[in-house]
């Protein structure tokens, strides 16, 4: 692990030498960008040229293969080296669906697929939500809301308008890893190891207590409901990617079970919409939160202890 690699610097910061870590984050956060890109509703043209000119799974591709040489420099048990040819595999069965289907396919056929996996409004089999998932109460929906986004103002991140969609969003989580992972990267190179610690404890609880006990279940069944296809595909790279980062962060999220979904009560908290979305500035994350409902939300997540970052999380 990347904390590991500057265990015993008296600065925390690494050089030239010590690149492999630094590497490693910033294959991670691609990776996770990547996902945060293929579950969003593609509204734009933009990630169907993207997934058409094969640069999806050229970038992926990348890297993975600089995940596994910084692995192999870093030192990684063979546990965790493991886990990453199947999320090669995977890719390169997305390589093979786009050299079939982009003869024929158009962006709306790509828009029609979105929706019948995933459906644009919650979908009763397979929601991208994470609130839907262990909250059999409005309460214990508002508390979990409120712990995401304490955990993204902690870190100084609002939500936009450009995309519309709720800030536990499967993209939007996503793409917030994506922005611990890179900023791991920074922090490795700039500042101390307090910093960075902080930067990677709010990873492996953010994964252990979120993403990772409910985004496999997810995954599992929204790859069932397509049965086919890139979506398909892409929740089995999701799988297989949540994997290895538990192993490699050394966390074991509880997983959530079927009968732990529970769509018929979901009801949003009195008076909060949220609209919500990612967009990414070159490696730089702007995630957002509706000005009435985020903002309601971190309120209640600090009166109930939500955000396990915490303030000086916001400083690292």
């Amino acid at each position: 692990m990347a904390i590991q690699a500057v265990s015993g610097n008296p600065t925390g910061k690494i050089g030239v030498a010590d690149a492999p870590p630094v590497e490693l984050a910033l294959s991670r956060s691609k990776l996770y960008l990547l996902l945060s890109w293929g579950f969003l509703y593609p509204e734009e043209e933009e990630f169907y040229n993207y997934l058409q000119e094969g640069e999806f799974v050229e970038d992926g591709l990348s890297a993975i293969e600089t995940l596994e040489k910084s692995l192999e420099a870093t030192k990684a048990t063979d546990k965790v080296r493991d886990l990453v040819a199947p999320m090669k595999k995977f890719l390169d069965q997305i390589a093979d669906w786009e050299q079939e289907n982009f003869k024929t396919w158009e962006f709306s056929d790509l828009q029609d697929e979105h929706r019948r996996v995933f459906s644009n409004v919650i979908s009763l089999d397979a929601p991208p939500y994470e609130t839907l998932f262990g909250n059999e109460h409005v309460f214990q929906q508002s508390h979990t809301m409120g712990d995401i986004a304490g955990y993204y103002k902690a870190f100084g991140l609002e939500l936009a308008e450009v995309v519309h969609e709720r800030l536990d969003h499967l993209s939007v989580e996503m793409e917030f890893l994506h922005f611990l992972a890179y900023k791991e990267s920074y922090a490795l190179c700039h500042d101390g190891e307090e910093k960075l610690q902080i930067v990677v404890d709010a990873e492996k609880k953010f994964v252990r207590d979120h993403i990772g006990r409910w985004a496999p279940l997810f995954a599992d069944m929204a790859s069932k409901k397509a049965q086919r296809g890139f979506f398909m595909l892409l929740c089995e790279l999701c799988k297989a990617y949540l994997k290895f980062e538990c192993a490699y962060l050394g966390v074991t999220p509880q997983p959530y079970k079927e009968t732990d979904y529970k769509p018929a009560t979901f009801t949003p908290p009195e008076g909060a919409v949220f609209e919500c979305g990612a967009q990414d500035l070159g490696n730089e994350l702007s995630v957002l939160l509706d000005e009435v409902g985020g903002r309601s939300q971190m309120e209640n997540g600090e009166n109930e202890g939500g955000g396990e970052s915490g303030g000086t999380a916001g400083h690292a």
